[in-house]
């Protein structure tokens, strides 16, 4: 028995694929639609008026070669914000900075959503300056620029630098609360 189409048959048949066809490019476009139209509503770069800075409690955790600390950034602000990226962190004494400012350690890093009260951080490591100088100077504080922006905030912290050579370093803003002792890059 042979089974032959008709030309209605045809006709039906193309015309349901090309409905289908059509269909699946509509849904495709307004799925992107909505994917730009979430992008454009990603909540704003937090600002440094809206974000406090402090160093986490309880002091650093100290390693062999140096010590680590919980740099903390919390949204004080009523609005969502994200911070992405690096720190800016460097030693000061009567306002001037000491030394070069920190290195960056790591290198996957990722936008971080704050809601209003909630808290980011990244990981501080101050090396031991003896391996890396003979004489160091001592600061009285850390100039921190919350990611992306160039407004700083001091954190007093008394701390050994060396005037020439590097001996701070900042890891990539992380979701949640940094614990002292336990600091992961």
């Amino acid at each position: 028995m042979k089974t032959s189409l008709t030309n209605a048959q045809r006709l039906c048949f193309a015309t349901a694929a090309c409905g289908t066809a059509l269909l699946l490019l509509v849904a495709a476009g307004l799925a992107a639609d909505a994917a730009r139209g979430a992008a454009s509503r990603a909540a704003p770069a937090c600002s440094a008026a809206g974000t406090q800075v402090w160093l986490g409690l309880g002091g650093g955790g100290g390693f062999a070669g140096g010590v680590g600390y919980p740099l903390e950034f919390s949204n004080v602000g009523h609005r969502t914000c994200t911070l992405y990226g690096y720190p800016g962190v460097s030693a000061t004494r009567a306002g001037r900075q000491v030394g070069p400012a920190a290195s960056r350690v790591g290198e996957r890093h990722s936008a971080i959503t704050l809601a209003p009260g909630a808290t980011a951080h990244a990981s501080l490591t101050i090396h031991d300056w003896g391996a890396v100088c003979g004489k160091p100077t001592t600061a009285s504080g850390l100039k921190v620029y919350p990611p992306g922006q160039r407004t700083s905030k001091t954190i007093d912290l008394s701390v050994a630098v060396c005037a020439h050579r590097g001996v701070l370093g900042v890891g990539a803003v992380r979701a949640g609360v940094g614990i002292p002792g336990y600091i992961s890059q």
